[in-house]
């Protein structure tokens, strides 16, 4: 499988002093084209560095094998020293794990209450006394399934999934109510604490993703590493692109039953259009646009149609929370202060173990905002799947977030030595 690898300088250590951090590494894709199609939509659209001057004069890119690009820092490691790394990488990347793992069942299941509102939704499998991970879901108001456990390691790790509020089994089904960004933040310390993890690795992908930078930003000391997809960090760049028109530029069929929902009077802002009809007190008003809203994500979630994602915009109950929730977020700017709120605040994370997981071709979170990150946070480690879209579960990004979850794992190991 193709991939291009990312990164700069060292990979942050956790929050323990003698961690080991990643091997140096750094790379380029051939082409930005991608990201430059963005372009017509976002004019103000820049780069960190000009793509012309990549790399960067300093930088040796030399080609690992055929499928991995990466370029070594050379202002202050030998020759010797860079062909030792080059053989330790390539060891590492053709030894490490890349298939999902089997099913298995939760050991403990529960729910906590997090508000007079609010319950949650918890489960915990694997190795009861293991590294804990906790799992992110996206949307908001995608919720769990089954199928999230299968990334990780169940023998070393402890997996802990929980439905966000108003999502999946968590109660009450698809409020809004007491449901911002920073409610989530404060459950996931109260689901820490209940269950007595004094700190955990971090998975999260899409809204996970933002809500995995939240939190760690919030309680960096409680996190020992990071891993992250399809970069959102819910700026209005990324909504417009999405639901505003950019999008339908790739998916013009799919995106005409999105629009056609709404009338021409009101399709100056889709996202408040929708906006009345999720909050609508017409309940078959309601279920149309959830279903609409939902159905425009999950066509587009993946780079080849996957028939079974976009049959959940027919569950009637899926799409209520997914939509609702969603929209909510989006109206309220994800209750960020500022726009690069999460941007602004990556020194705060930058130790931290980190690996970024994107697909090249992700038309939900595009890779404008992976590679906004990974130039703000060049210690993080970004992997770039270049024949991937959006969901984790393409084979791609499948093969990657599982090899990242037994990058993390070895140097957890590493140091318990």
């Amino acid at each position: 499988m193709s991939r291009v690898v990312l990164g700069g300088g060292r990979i942050g250590g956790s929050s323990h002093p003698n961690q080991t951090p990643f091997p140096l590494s750094h790379s380029h894709s051939s082409t930005l084209s991608p990201i430059q199609l963005l372009k017509p939509f976002f004019p103000t659209l820049s780069f960190h560095r000009p793509v012309s001057s990549f790399p960067p004069k300093n930088l040796t890119i030399s080609e690992r094998n055929s499928s991995v690009l990466r370029a070594q820092n050379i202002d202050y490691k030998s020759e010797k020293q860079r062909s030792l790394e080059s053989m330790d990488s390539k060891k590492d990347s053709t030894e490490l794990n890349r298939e999902l793992y089997l099913d298995i069942e939760p050991y403990s299941t529960g729910f906590l209450k997090v508000s007079d509102l609010h319950t949650i939704y918890w489960e915990q499998s694997g190795n009861p006394n293991g590294h804990p991970v906790v799992f992110l879901h996206g949307g908001p108001g995608g919720g769990t399934s089954p199928n999230n456990r299968k990334f990780f390691d169940p023998a070393f790790y402890r997996i802990i999934l929980f439905d966000q509020r108003g999502a999946g089994k968590s109660t009450p089904h698809a409020c809004l109510v007491e449901n911002t960004t920073w409610d989530l933040v404060n459950d996931i310390e109260k689901l820490r604490e209940h269950l007595q993890i004094p700190e955990w690795q971090v998975f999260g992908g899409s809204w996970g993703s933002t809500l995995a930078l939240a939190y760690s930003q919030s309680h960096p000391e409680k996190v020992t590493g990071l891993v992250l997809r399809g970069i959102f960090l819910l700026r209005k760049k990324e909504i417009d692109w999405f639901y505003e028109g950019g999008a339908a530029a790739i998916f013009p069929d799919a995106w005409e039953s999105f629009r056609d929902l709404i009338p021409d009077n009101e399709r100056g802002c889709f996202i408040e259009a929708y906006h009345k009809r999720l909050n609508s007190d017409d309940k078959d008003i309601q279920n149309a646009a959830a279903k609409a809203w939902t159905k425009w994500e999950m066509m587009t979630a993946h780079l080849h149609p996957n028939e079974e994602n976009i049959k959940k915009g027919d569950d009637d109950m899926f799409s209520l929370a997914f939509a609702r929730i969603e929209n909510h977020y989006f109206v309220n700017k994800g209750f960020f202060p500022t726009d690069s709120f999460l941007l602004d605040n990556v020194e705060k994370i930058k130790h931290i173990n980190t690996v970024i997981v994107q697909g090249r071709y992700d038309v939900c979170c595009p890779m404008m905002s992976a590679w906004d990150l990974h130039r703000a946070w060049p210690e993080a480690e970004l992997i770039v799947v270049p024949d991937a879209g959006h969901s984790a579960n393409e084979p791609g990004i499948a093969a990657e977030l599982v090899a990242a979850n037994e990058k993390l794992k070895s140097i957890i190991k590493g140091n318990a030595c």
